[in-house]
């Protein structure tokens, strides 16, 4: 006798469904805030996937993860602009681009950062967001 197939499997989610659903069980104080950089991102460069990486939505082209949400922290939270988990030759030396938008706090050569702290805030931002999503992925996509 043979087994009968499981027909009732549950199915793997998509990147984008798991960090969904992260969104939806998330208990920050800034779900809004996060989720409504989420959309702008998403709207920034359709280019870009979004998986879940170090417990937070990030966001990849090319398999390479260069943008990831920062949810820790008591003032705010914030996106981290990176290069992938090793370290660049890029690291060490000055930062990959001039931030014309002057948004970036740079921690790195190759790693950058936005702190975000209110709805108010991220929406006088939000086109040099897109603006800065876009050169990052420009300037690190043969990185």
């Amino acid at each position: 006798m043979t087994a009968k197939k499981d027909n009732n499997k549950t199915k793997k989610l998509t990147g984008q469904e798991q960090a969904e659903k992260f969104l939806s069980e998330l208990n920050h104080p800034l779900k809004p805030e996060i989720e409504y950089v989420r959309n702008i991102i998403r709207e920034a460069n359709d280019q870009l996937s979004e998986h879940m990486k170090w417990n937070a939505p990030s966001y990849f082209i090319h398999g390479d993860d260069r943008i990831t949400f920062n949810l820790h922290g008591k003032e705010g939270f914030r996106l981290i602009f990176h290069c992938g988990s090793k370290v660049t030759e890029h690291a060490k030396g000055k930062p990959l681009f001039e931030d014309s938008t002057e948004l970036l706090e740079w921690l790195a050569g190759d790693r950058a950062a936005i702190r975000f702290r209110s709805l108010d805030e991220i929406e006088l931002k939000k086109e040099s967001l897109k603006q800065v999503v876009n050169k990052w992925i420009d300037v690190t996509k043969d990185i």
